[in-house]
C-alpha cells in the first residue's frame, strides 16, 4: 500500500441497541464513545441501528407478500383494458 493516502484501520466495536448484540471486528470507522470488551482493552465504539441480530430477514421474522392474490385482482380489475 502506499503510504500516507489510507485511513487508519483499526478495531471497532459496532453496537446494535435494539437488540442488545455487540462485535469486535476492524473498521476505518471511529466512534467518540469508548467501551471496554471483554478481553479488557477499551476500544470506540460505533451504535448502529440495524445489524444481523436485529434486521428480520436474518432473524426469520420477515412478512412474505402474497404475490399471487395481487397479480388476480389486477388482473380482475385492469385486465379487459389491455385485450385489443
Amino acid at each position: 500500500m502506499k503510504p500516507g493516502i489510507h485511513p487508519s484501520y483499526a478495531p471497532v466495536v459496532f453496537r446494535d441497541k435494539a437488540a442488545g448484540f455487540a462485535f469486535l471486528t476492524r473498521s476505518t470507522l471511529t466512534g467518540d464513545d469508548l467501551i471496554e470488551w471483554e478481553d479488557g482493552n477499551t476500544y470506540p465504539v460505533v451504535d448502529v441501528e440495524t445489524s444481523s441480530a436485529s434486521h428480520p430477514f436474518y432473524t426469520g421474522t420477515a412478512r412474505v407478500l402474497d404475490t399471487a392474490g395481487r397479480v388476480e385482482r389486477f388482473e380482475r380489475r385492469y385486465g379487459h383494458l389491455g385485450a385489443r
